[in-house]
């Protein structure tokens, strides 16, 4: 069956175990699904423009007025992507323990502080201070994607991950276009001095970022069955409504599913109260449900393993360990260290690069321009992903979205070297291939999050921060490469096309789902 564009608003069949959205309804805000999947976006968007805020004022208007050296810009980026990475090893953990909305929310209420406070520095250390902790906002991407795996299946989760990802990383060009005109615009009609204007300039994103965190706490809810600490529960009184009974009583899953399994050590054994008002609670789901018109159609094995297989645990410290130390987990999150380590550290320097090669276009100019490969983020990020959907739709195999994801980024380093050999100072052959290197950039990043939640689906937060922050880690250490080789930029990005090809060859071997695995396929 053909896409059908109705699916875009109307309210979508849903999982009957774990009440997830079997597509998404990216134009109905009113529905429980489509307004996770608007804030979802929107709130990474809004994270990501305050969090690159300050390099589009940066080469110029903040260099000039802070005193700063091309060797301090550089180790501010660096900085910045630091704070992310030790913040979004966090959020993964706490996404699984807390729930990604409140992780959500508080990314952005405690990294909008640092970012209205940025007026207040005078110096270069007072730049690498606030640039530090603004780098929370980045840690949003972590609970961004492991709220919008939570409320969408197995077959869109990939588009729903790279439509989020894609459009909440566009703040990344937006930043260039919008903060540059909040400052000519601060300058020219209010004629407030450019040492106040850019000061001034950063209040704008940190009204928008404490107004986006309040009301994605107030009007979205943790799971679609409710709370997060009741998500267990619920999957158990899905099955007993459907009538599906797991051997034992209590479904056992990775990790256990319930307190008393926790304590015990092993699988929970319910009383013969807890199977009473199990009843209970199944029957007071299905009058609420009805005749489950919106749920998909599944078979009881189908259902006993998403609920086995794909119910977010609290793992213990051993069980995350277990987790992260998987060939598995190496191989996306070292395919995310080339992909979206490079998108940082690209957009950190671009308008730079630019403003190099063709200094004419002023600050401003270059900006626009800049913006363009951030921009490019709401159309090739999620294309990458609604591939990876397709391809593992017609196949019926995680290998065919992990072939996808090698081959983007084989060909994007490819890109890179071009760049960085080429060095062009004709715009056309510039901005062409840096569209070109866009591309498959971003839409490797898509494909990547569209392969994390077959991935150790039980523990989908810790996968994601690991992932997340590796793509962190590839941001500083290609800043710091841009930054010894000063402003030889094209050198630095064959070097990181090499690494590109050279680091994806070398994990193409791994089975992309972990032998004997449960649910996630």
């Amino acid at each position: 069956m053909g896409f059908n564009i109705a699916t875009l608003w109307q309210a979508p069949e849903i999982n009957p175990v774990n009440g997830k959205a079997r597509s998404i309804p990216i134009l109905n805000p009113f529905n429980r699904y489509g307004r996770v999947f608007f804030f979802s976006w929107f709130g990474f968007m809004i994270a990501f423009w305050s969090w690159y805020a300050v390099p589009p004022l940066l080469p110029i208007t903040m260099k000039k007025d802070l005193h700063l050296s091309q060797p301090e810009i550089a180790n501010s980026n660096i900085i910045a992507l630091t704070a992310t990475l030790l913040v979004r090893l966090v959020a993964g953990p706490a996404c699984d323990r807390f729930g990604p909305r409140v992780t959500f929310a508080a990314c952005l209420i405690l990294g909008a502080i640092p970012s209205v406070l940025i007026g207040t520095i005078h110096n270069a250390a007072g730049l690498y201070v606030i640039r530090f902790f603004i780098g929370i906002l980045g840690g949003s991407f972590v609970p961004c994607q492991v709220w919008s795996t939570g409320f969408f299946d197995k077959n869109v989760v990939g588009t729903a991950n790279a439509l989020t990802g894609g459009w909440g990383n566009s703040g990344g060009g937006i930043t260039y276009f919008v903060m540059p005109a909040i400052f000519d615009s601060l300058v020219n009609n209010q004629h407030l001095k450019p040492h106040v204007a850019w000061r001034v300039a950063f209040v704008v994103p940190f009204i928008l970022i404490v107004f986006t965190a309040i009301c994605l706490f107030l009007f979205c809810q943790d799971t679609p069955t409710g709370k997060w600490a009741d998500r267990q529960m619920a999957v158990q009184q899905n099955l007993q409504a459907h009538g599906v009974h797991a051997t034992g009583g209590l479904v056992n899953i990775p990790g256990a599913i319930t307190d008393p399994a926790r304590k015990t050590g092993g699988t929970a054994t319910p009383t013969s109260g807890d199977e009473k008002r199990l009843d209970e609670e199944a029957d007071v789901a299905r009058a609420k449900h009805g005749s489950f018109g919106h749920e998909a159609q599944m078979g009881e094995k189908e259902m006993l393993d998403t609920a086995q297989g794909e119910v977010v645990v609290k793992p213990s410290f051993k069980e995350a360990m277990s987790v992260i130390l998987t060939p598995q987990t190496a191989m996306v999150a070292f395919c995310y260290f080339c992909s979206f380590g490079a998108e940082l550290a690209v957009n950190s320097i671009l308008g730079s690069y630019y403003l190099k090669n063709f200094p004419k276009l002023g600050q401003t100019g270059t900006g626009r321009w800049a913006a363009m490969f951030g921009l490019l983020n709401v159309v090739f990020r999620p294309l990458g992903g609604i591939v990876s959907d397709f391809v593992y739709k017609k196949t019926g195999s995680v290998w065919s979205k992990k072939i996808w994801l090698h081959s983007l980024a084989i060909i994007c380093g490819a890109f890179q070297i071009a760049i960085g050999v080429v060095n062009s100072k004709s715009h056309s052959t510039m901005f062409g291939l840096v569209a070109g290197m866009a591309f498959f950039l971003e839409a490797g990043n898509g494909a990547n999050f569209s392969l994390v939640p077959h991935i150790h689906p039980f523990a989908n937060g810790i996968i994601s921060g690991v992932t997340g922050a590796c793509g962190n880690l590839g941001g500083i250490v290609f800043a710091i490469i841009f930054r010894y080789q000063g402003t030889d930029y094209g050198k630095t990005f064959w070097i990181i096309g090499v690494m590109t090809i050279g680091i994806n060859i070398l994990v193409s071997w791994v089975n992309p789902i972990p032998m004997g695995q449960i649910g996630g396929r």
